[in-house]
């Protein structure tokens, strides 16, 4: 198992995620956000930009049929499971084509599913077909290793959080389970971008509430890396895998045009 990519506590896998993990250190990662295939790449339609295109996101997101689909979900959470340490946690965004069988997956391994997280997109498009309600959310569920795991929690960090991180806006409540947050930006995209690609400000809430400076991230699913880039803006160590070399080269991309722009933070700040 060679590293693709590596720069101070930043790492990149090339290959297979179960392969991988399975070589990975038991019980060595102290945080996991997955955003595994949702199986959707089967024939069907979407609406980009006001158009009707096809949805189609890549072989690796085609169903393999119930059986297949819940069986390569216990594998991966398997290998998850194992690596995570006994105070770890995961978290998995999916929507209804695979987040149940997700759910069954933890339970039967024994994870303690802790929360599940509602996604709102304000700006989700609409449905052209006209005969069902229009998808505008997914789940993310939250699970700790055990019911024993003594888990993290950031809540009064939460209970004070802003979108723009400068400021107080929630007047000190409790932050609730359903985040109204707008699809990635152009912006989030300049390196170029992953079909499925996540926005900063979710991966920040997600890293920020259950994790410290220092701690290990892992994302089995990679992605152009936003769980990664997230990762080392909050001085975390990180480790991605993706079975394709063009969404790791944005990653690096992504990552090197971050450090650029710490490194001028801290020279003005200086």
């Amino acid at each position: 198992m060679s590293v693709y990519y590596e720069k101070d506590k930043f790492k990149l896998y090339y290959g297979d995620c179960i392969s991988i993990m399975n070589k990975l250190d038991e019980k060595s990662v102290d945080l996991i956000f997955a955003d595994p295939p949702y199986f959707l790449s089967n024939g069907g339609i979407t609406c980009k930009a006001g158009k009707m295109v096809s949805v189609y996101k890549g072989d690796w997101d085609k169903s393999m049929g119930l059986e297949g689909d819940y069986k390569f979900t216990l594998k991966w959470l398997k290998a998850c499971r194992r690596i995570l340490n006994d105070n770890g946690a995961i978290w998995i965004s999916g929507t209804l084509h695979n987040i149940y069988k997700i759910g069954f997956a933890l339970e039967k391994l024994k994870f303690d599913i802790i929360n599940d997280i509602i996604w709102f997109k304000p700006n989700a498009p609409p449905n052209l077909s006209c005969k069902y309600f229009t998808h505008s959310h997914e789940t993310i569920l939250w699970a700790r290793k055990s019911i024993k795991s003594k888990h993290k929690f950031k809540y009064e960090l939460l209970k004070n959080w802003d979108v723009s991180n400068d400021k107080i806006n929630n007047q000190g409540k409790q932050m609730r389970d359903i985040w109204a947050i707008p699809f990635t930006p152009k912006s989030e995209k300049i390196n170029g971008g992953h079909p499925t690609q996540k926005p900063v400000e979710l991966l920040k809430r997600i890293i920020s509430s259950n994790s410290g400076e220092g701690d290990l991230i892992l994302d089995p699913f990679n992605g152009s890396g936003t769980t990664g880039l997230v990762a080392f803006l909050l001085k975390r160590k990180y480790i991605g895998i993706d079975i394709e070399k063009k969404f790791l080269d944005i990653t690096k991309k992504r990552l090197r045009l971050a450090s650029r722009h710490e490194k001028e933070k801290k020279e003005v700040k200086e």
